[in-house]
């Protein structure tokens, strides 16, 4: 098929590619430092294209709003957490390319929404307490280093989760930015195989599709740089706090 044949084949009305370019739109916005849209995102395409079939239309463009923020806020990024992190998270993956389909898309996302619930409700309590206190307790960091993994691989929703871990952590705006653009880009890669030859959500056709979306993605990146260099750390700290918050709301009832 040619390139627009390809394109024809998703059958696609005016409305869904609006909402498609929107979210997109909107990951750019995300990857750039404004977090907390991200399940907006997955809700989007999932609802257009359905929910397995929409992580492998949604990951090429992870890795490409990834690559963008890498660059930008590259030497913010503190590699000492990424190296703790990471090897949890590769297992997270492992088990949710497993799992896969098998357990029910309801119950992750109850899951997931509950997890992050009780986070956010626990960081609203540290914050009001203004206390500078680091957890360092091994258990915290593979605990969410796995969660971030296996819900990173089964739907795209590690967003929240890592959040509320770099929250914790005390991380400054631009460090929270530049640690989290690093250790996604390298999960986001190692993700890549599972999608093309296990799930085989990612595929010529979906690649295609991809193509005529990257503008929109880096249309919101450059603009959600411009508007992270506006908020201050207090702020933008309080926002987190508050976009994950609605996220896992809408997670739990949407």
């Amino acid at each position: 098929m040619s390139y627009i044949e390809i394109l024809q084949s998703y059958n696609l009305t005016a409305l869904q590619w609006l909402a498609i370019g929107f979210a997109v739109f909107l990951l750019g916005i995300s990857k750039s430092g404004i977090k907390g849209v991200s399940i907006i995102i997955v809700v989007i395409l999932a609802f257009v294209f359905g929910e397995k079939a929409s992580t492998g239309i949604l990951l090429p463009m992870l890795i490409c709003a990834d690559i963008l923020a890498v660059i930008y806020y590259n030497r913010h990024a503190d590699w000492v957490v990424i190296k703790k992190l990471m090897p949890w998270m590769i297992v997270g993956v492992l088990v949710g390319v497993w799992v896969g389909n098998d357990i029910p898309e309801i119950v992750f996302k109850r899951l997931m929404a509950i997890i992050i619930l009780v986070s956010v409700i626990i960081m609203f309590y540290l914050e009001k307490r203004k206390s500078n206190n680091v957890p360092n307790n091994k258990l915290f960091s593979t605990g969410m280093g796995f969660l971030t993994g296996f819900a990173t691989m089964i739907g795209n929703l590690a967003g929240p989760i890592s959040n509320i871990y770099f929250l914790t952590m005390r991380f400054q705006k631009n460090e929270f930015i530049g640690t989290a653009a690093w250790l996604f880009f390298i999960i986001n890669i190692i993700k890549l195989p599972f999608h093309i030859f296990i799930w085989e959500t990612v595929s010529i056709e979906s690649l295609v599709l991809n193509s005529v979306l990257i503008p929109a993605v880096i249309i919101g990146f450059l603009l959600g740089a411009y508007i992270v260099k506006l908020i201050s750390n207090v702020n933008y700290r309080r926002f987190i706090l508050i976009a994950t918050a609605i996220g896992g709301v809408i997670m739990l009832f949407g």
